[in-house]
């Protein structure tokens, strides 16, 4: 492809990419297709001869199209956002024309330089201290792909750090503590360093919130069997519930215990750019005590995957983890003297992408008003969608709403002789009522609650509206009635509770219509 054809190419590609944004509404939710449809359509060895891209792009629309879940989708309610903005895709485009792997300052200088300064304005829009600044010189912050990541390169450091105050603790002695609510990032870790993992029960008094003295107790069962804490993984907005570990209270006991203390925020940390929020994700407290912090911008943040921020307190416990002293090949005379970044140092892998680039258009394009405002539509969408579920007879919501998440499941009425406890039974009647949600085009997840499965809700597309709340309504409503029904076919439910809560003939009104 020479300049010309791609310059037709790319004209036909936005042209493409602006339909199909402008039409994501007119579109399913959930890819229809079934598994394998991709290997039945393509041929089992690449082409001979090369084709022509026409037929290439064409079957993009053809082929690839229909096998796309939409998560930037108005109506996109499942796990977590995963951003989609138009300044975004610009960003990745010019990032890739200008194709560099940016491992050291040299390779690429404007791509390191861009990145330690965005992401000291993402601090300072999110509020963290200036001890996590790049420009402090002492903590900072670099991106990473996925919080995952940004969990394991910390508890390497972690790991490090312990080993070089200890050189004589077997590494099998070490525990990395996680809650029961944790994201799977903290066993994945475990797993592939070979420490062990000790996940702390979290109650539902507690907002499944891990607190102060599960953590000490915890600390102090452990190290009389002679184990040797070193790490400890909050999270503020988990994923199932949306739950807040007491930062406050297991801040300074983790100081007390020498534990690394890694904040993982992947999804609500960029609430915290409104003031009003940032009570409620313990900013106070991450300032305070947090050795690193993780938040990622592809979710709720306004930028396309993958783009998640990580920033350290002290940055040589990285280098210190993760530098490797360089072959002549990789030396410059900035790096030799210090005086610039070497982001290879500061992450698991040695290449790295332009994602600055990306953050730089969105944080500019949409300003720190634009991006407030953001969230705090979010957040009153979700407002009033758990306001329907509160007033619902129909509905009970289980976990406090956090932020722009609601945890709610259907239940029996209380005014029939279905015992609410029997959640077994219960269970099974959600479970079904989450697939016919998805069999009518509005996707949802379900969540574990401890022995209660639970439905969420999760606001956060860009085009998301008051209209899509009030249309996921009618539908979970409409579909009481017939989730009830199909329950009752299969034996879960008594006939006294169908005959007298849910009208099944023509012209009557249903649960929660008007």
């Amino acid at each position: 492809m020479d300049v010309k054809a791609f310059r037709t190419a790319g004209y036909q590609a936005i042209d493409r990419i602006c339909d199909y944004i402008s039409s994501l509404e007119d579109r399913k939710v959930v890819s229809v297709v079934k598994p394998g449809y991709l290997r039945e359509a393509l041929p089992d060895h690449a082409p001979d001869k090369g084709e022509n891209f026409e037929e290439i792009a064409n079957d993009f629309q053809d082929l690839i199209l229909p096998g796309i879940t939409h998560w930037q989708h108005p109506s996109f309610f499942a796990w977590y956002p995963c951003a989609g903005t138009m300044e975004g895709i610009l960003g990745d485009l010019y990032a890739s024309s200008i194709t560099n792997p940016a491992f050291n300052w040299i390779s690429g200088p404007a791509c390191t330089e861009l990145e330690a300064i965005v992401m000291d304005w993402s601090a300072k829009l999110f509020g963290l201290s200036d001890a996590f600044l790049n420009m402090s010189g002492v903590g900072g912050g670099a991106i990473q792909t996925t919080a995952s990541e940004s969990a394991m390169t910390v508890v390497v450091a972690a790991r490090e750090d312990f080993i070089r105050r200890h050189p004589d603790i077997p590494m099998e002695k070490l525990v990395l503590y996680i809650t029961t609510e944790t994201h799977i990032l903290g066993i994945k870790t475990a797993m592939i360093l070979g420490i062990t993992c000790r996940a702390l029960e979290v109650k539902a008094e507690d907002d499944y919130g891990l607190r102060g003295d599960a953590l000490r107790a915890a600390l102090e069962e452990d190290k009389a069997n002679g184990m040797h804490p070193f790490v400890l993984i909050a999270t503020v907005g988990t994923t199932g519930t949306g739950a807040v570990d007491r930062i406050d209270e297991i801040g300074s006991i983790a100081q007390e215990h020498g534990l690394w203390l890694h904040i993982d925020s992947a999804w609500a940390g960029v609430a915290m750019a409104c003031p009003e929020y940032r009570g409620l994700c313990q900013l106070d407290a991450i300032n305070t005590y947090a050795d690193s912090f993780c938040t990622n911008l592809h979710k709720w943040g306004l930028v396309n995957f993958d783009a998640s921020t990580l920033w350290v307190r002290d940055r040589t416990l990285l280098t210190q983890a993760l530098d490797v002293a360089p072959p002549e090949y990789l030396r410059s005379k900035a790096s030799d003297e210090g005086t610039v970044i070497d982001y290879r140092n500061w992450q698991l892998f040695f290449g790295r992408r332009f994602r600055s680039l990306k953050i730089w258009f969105v944080l500019r394009s949409f300003g720190v008003q634009g991006f407030r405002a953001y969230i705090r539509k979010g957040m009153a969408l979700s407002n009033k969608f758990s306001s329907l579920v509160e007033a619902s007879p129909y509905f009970e919501i289980v976990t406090p709403p956090s932020l722009a998440l609601t945890v709610f499941r259907l239940l029996p009425p209380a005014d029939t002789d279905i015992d609410r406890t029997d959640n077994t039974s219960i269970n099974a009647l959600n479970r079904l009522f989450n697939r016919r949600l998805l069999d009518r085009d509005l996707m949802l997840t379900t969540v574990d609650v401890g022995d209660v499965l639970c439905i969420r809700l999760a606001v956060g597309s860009q085009q998301t509206e008051e209209k899509h709340i009030d249309k996921a309504w009618e539908v979970l409503c409409a579909e009481v009635g017939p989730a009830v029904e199909e329950w009752k076919a299969i034996g879960d439910v008594p006939p006294s509770w169908m005959s007298s809560m849910y009208r099944k003939s023509g012209g009557e009104e249903k649960p929660g219509a008007k």
